[in-house]
């Protein structure tokens, strides 16, 4: 057995010693020098220095050898994988299509500045939500409604007739009789239930005649600019639908409670920027406009409404309820802007703004009051916020009956209905009339 088990062994040395070689050979050559430290790992050489050998990028066959005929597939008119693709010269127009203009370059534009500027749009999810805004803002945040909406809330003459079933027809309406789909999307039953939430509130205009004079805007856009710690910061774009009103909500806030603001201090969130997730751009105006041409008899901002189903830019409450605090002041700061001029000060008669948010089944309300237009420094006066947010006006609804072993397990309908939600939104809508 041992001499036929020897040579076996010795030709499997001889095997493993052949491969050792051929690795050597033609595997991967590692340096004999030291690597390089992490410093000139992570920063590159230094100035002037070559890479080493490892790290450069082998030019293609054609810099090496230009002189090289180089046979291409360009006669079979078709790709063949063991030719190469055939290079043809860049084709340019003879007349100019504004659908495939590239445009100039960021530099070249009339609007270019060195100064970059932070922009919050309509998709921007900014990563701190609610701590983000109120830094960005200068504003103060107090949990709760205000105690002049809770007021309208807890009286029963503010309510409509049969106030609970017409809400719940409203909810049968989005999500069951307005579509035939077996599961309607969010982005059809969104937008419907608040329509339908609105027009159950313009029907008190009987009751309250001062509800006629407003006037609803679709696809409302804003503009506005400040700075925060000498950065330039922007709220511009399309919000959704406002309210507006032939004059301005009263202050919510006294002059002291005012006042006591400059001892608040703002809550950072070190090491994060403040600008993280704003669009960054260097070619742009700056701009103040209330999105309304000068004359219009509806000029005050009222409530911003936000129907948020958008599947590309998800949100979660707390960037959500940034969001309507970034709007609400975006609003607020053009129409201070417009009565009181750009000049930094502390606003004689305060701004007010309402922001109701939903994604047809939570509720997010807002008041915002703009105090202030002086938003560089952090000390004095600040702005104020109250934030009821994740409200449910429903918690689940089923098109069809859950049915096993023919038993009823889950009937068809509305299950969890909150009636205290739509006294929120009836509440804020009346604001300014009751």
């Amino acid at each position: 057995m041992l001499t036929l088990r020897l040579p076996a062994q010795r030709a499997q040395r001889l095997a493993l010693s052949g491969q050792r070689r051929a690795k050597s050979l033609y595997g991967p050559r590692y340096p004999k020098e030291p690597p390089p430290r992490t410093p000139w790992t992570v920063r590159g050489p230094p100035p002037g220095a070559p890479l080493p050998w490892y790290l450069r990028k082998v030019p293609p066959v054609r810099e090496q050898f230009p002189e090289l005929d180089v046979v291409t597939y360009e006669g079979k008119l078709h790709r063949v994988p063991w030719l190469a693709a055939p290079r043809h010269p860049k084709w340019e127009r003879e007349w100019h299509d504004p659908w495939h203009d590239g445009g100039p370059r960021v530099e070249e534009m009339a609007s270019y500045k060195q100064r970059p500027c932070y922009i919050f749009h309509q998709g921007t999810r900014m990563l701190e939500g609610v701590k983000q805004a109120l830094w960005l803002t200068k504003t103060k945040l107090t949990q709760g409604l205000p105690p002049q909406i809770l007021s309208i809330i807890n009286d029963p003459a503010n309510q409509c007739e049969n106030q609970d079933e017409r809400v719940q027809n409203a909810i049968y309406h989005a999500r069951f009789w307005g579509s035939s789909e077996e599961d309607v999307p969010i982005e059809t039953y969104c937008p419907v239930l608040l329509e339908d939430l609105l027009h159950l509130c313009r029907t008190m205009t009987a009751k309250f005649p001062l509800l006629g004079k407003r006037m609803f805007a679709q696809d409302h856009r804003v503009a506005a600019a400040w700075e925060r710690e000498s950065t330039l910061l922007q709220v511009r774009g399309i919000h959704g639908k406002i309210l507006n009103a032939t004059n301005l909500l009263q202050p919510i806030a006294s002059k002291d409670e005012i006042l006591a603001t400059e001892n608040c201090t703002l809550e950072t969130f070190y090491p994060v920027l403040p600008t993280i997730d704003l669009r960054e751009v260097n070619a742009y105006h700056i701009k103040n406009d209330t999105g309304f041409q000068e004359g219009y008899p509806y000029p005050y901002p009222h409530t911003v409404y936000i129907a948020q189903f958008d599947k590309i830019h998800k949100m979660r409450p707390p960037q959500l309820q940034g969001k309507m605090i970034m709007f609400a002041f975006g609003n607020a700061l053009a129409k201070a802007k417009e009565l009181y001029g750009d000049e930094p000060r502390v606003l004689e008669s305060p701004i007010v703004v309402q922001t109701v948010a939903t994604n047809g089944q939570h509720f997010h309300f807002l008041v915002f009051q703009l105090n202030t237009t002086d938003l560089d420094s952090s000390n004095g006066v600040k702005n104020l916020a109250w934030m009821d947010g994740d409200q449910l006006l429903y918690e689940d609804f089923r098109r069809r009956p859950v049915i096993k072993k023919k038993i009823v397990q889950i009937p068809a309908g509305i299950h969890g209905y909150q009636p205290d939600t739509f006294k929120k939104f009836l509440a804020l809508y009346l604001h300014g009339v009751v």
